[in-house]
């Protein structure tokens, strides 16, 4: 049955899936939405004895239904290949009481590569699909991960060119190095004064400015998005909460239909809005556990149904989290709220001049199999320490978030449902953090003498994309106010 995609702000018709991840954002600013949660058509026992790239296509063909299955498998097989550096592309590693569903071991270790690898062939695919003439230019803010994951995976595709905005002291030295080392004559980065939230704005009103888009189509260009605003990143994500449900059950780690937990380390809320859309599908998930830093927005809006972004914003260890503005929960929050596409707007119209937005008791009620909870920056700290002596298997920063909030969840509620932790991104990538918090002599240590110590500590081999930026050379050196993120892009397209 063919799926079509909805604004979450205004009523229509729909539009395909080729033409909603062409678009990124709809033109009222909502974010596009399946008309409906497909249901998966093959059983859970069937998908228990295929690849990851099988499951792909799977899953895929559900929302993705104006692509053939040839073209569909053909961007499956071009993303999930010899770029990650394990045939199971996520693996599941049991430690301690959780199972750990790494998602890590794609070309920039973190796990914005699992859809990062794939939105480019989606994309230009989709380009064909439409006849669409102009060169795409993919604008992207980063938080630290996406950026380095986006540029990895459109470096050098044809028709397409890649601006990436980041905080310029808002990721780590090793996130930092990854973009700013990143060859590739359609590749542009640029580090701004200011927060994440800064630069997502920054790039939600350029997508909006009518006048700049008349601009571009004049000179040859139209804009797309990398970010987990585009359907193309948050359909991809569903795969691998199906995945490692049915990698479970192949191994006879549960029993058919048992429910189990899955726990997310979030803060833009795409990744766990997609183990919510696998739940939708027939995945039996019991609880949605929502892990947050300090930056504890999302805790909150769980706690009191208040979304209140007028906070001290927090730098922390876990930089992809430092965010106050979770733009995948407006796909949620026209979800509960019955599909009102006027209530959402609404809401998110708050959310702008206000910064807050209350919602109703309805909706507060649809939300019910989710659980938030947060890990301050000691406990994170600490988990990391006590997962390690305990069973010598090292957490990142932002993985050590959702492990310390499991223990909370399980303490708190008493349920005892196998977890599923979503393992978002290498140690590798925050050694300092890292090593810090296993033992503080590790403080005084050079950033790649701690990357070797941590391979001999963890018995894990350095990953390549870390030994690929030990000497690279800086080949992007763009800083700029947030004012002047346009300016940026017109010189890098050499508009006048």
């Amino acid at each position: 049955m063919a799926i079509h995609y909805l604004s979450t702000r205004s009523e229509g018709e729909g539009i395909t899936a080729s033409q909603a991840i062409l678009q990124g954002l709809s033109k009222d600013g909502g974010l596009f939405v399946p008309d409906h949660i497909p249901t998966l058509d093959v059983s859970l026992e069937e998908l228990s004895k295929m690849s990851y790239q099988e499951t792909a296509y799977e899953v895929m063909k559900l929302y993705l239904t104006d692509f053939t299955k040839e073209e569909l498998q053909n961007c499956i097989e071009k993303a999930y290949d010899k770029k990650f550096d394990t045939e199971e592309i996520a693996p599941l590693t049991y430690a301690e009481d959780a199972y750990y569903l790494e998602l890590f071991h794609g070309a920039t270790i973190a796990f914005k590569d699992m859809a990062l690898s794939i939105l480019p062939h989606l994309l230009t695919t989709a380009a064909r699909k439409n006849q669409i003439k102009e060169e795409i230019v993919i604008l992207t803010a980063t938080s630290g991960d996406t950026g380095k994951a986006a540029l990895a995976g459109f470096a050098g595709v044809e028709g397409t060119k890649i601006v990436v905005f980041y905080p310029k002291n808002g990721v780590s030295p090793i996130q930092e190095k990854q973009m700013v080392t990143q060859v590739g004559d359609n590749t542009y980065v640029v580090g701004i004064h200011g927060n994440f939230d800064d630069a997502q704005t920054g790039v939600k009103k350029i997508f909006n400015d009518a006048a700049f888009a008349e601009e571009m189509k004049q000179a040859g260009y139209r804009f797309s998005s990398a970010n987990s605003i585009n359907i193309g990143r948050l359909v991809p994500q569903i795969v691998y909460y199906v995945y490692s449900y049915a990698k479970l059950l192949g191994e006879e780690k549960i029993k058919a239909g048992e429910k189990v937990n899955v726990v997310v380390p979030t803060g833009n809320f795409g990744n766990i809005l997609a183990a919510h859309y696998a739940k939708e599908m027939g995945v039996p998930i019991d609880r949605l556990v929502c892990a947050s830093n300090e930056n504890k927005v999302l805790f909150d809006f769980f706690q009191s149904g208040t979304y209140d972004r007028n906070r001290e914003f927090m730098l922390t260890s876990s930089p992809s989290m430092d965010i106050l503005i979770s733009s995948n929960l407006e796909r949620l929050l026209y979800e509960v709220a019955g599909r009102d596409a006027k209530l959402c707007a609404s809401l998110m119209s708050d959310l702008q001049t206000k910064g807050s937005y209350v919602i109703t008791d309805e909706m507060k009620k649809n939300m019910a199999d989710f659980f938030g909870g947060y890990a301050s920056e000691e406990e994170t700290a600490a988990e990391i320490k006590r997962v390690y002596e305990s069973c010598g298997y090292v957490l990142d920063t932002h993985t050590a978030v959702a492990s310390s909030v499991c223990q909370d969840f399980r303490k708190k509620t008493g349920n005892t449902n196998p977890c599923i932790i979503a393992s978002t991104a290498s140690p590798f990538k925050f050694t300092r953090s890292v090593m810090t918090a296993i033992d503080s002599k590790y403080d005084s240590w050079s950033d790649f003498d701690l990357v070797d110590e941590l391979s001999k500590i963890g018995n894990v081999e350095v990953p390549k994309a870390i030994e690929e930026i030990r000497n690279a050379k800086v080949v992007h050196d763009h800083v700029c106010e947030k004012e002047e993120m346009v300016n940026q892009i017109k010189a890098f397209l050499n508009l006048k």
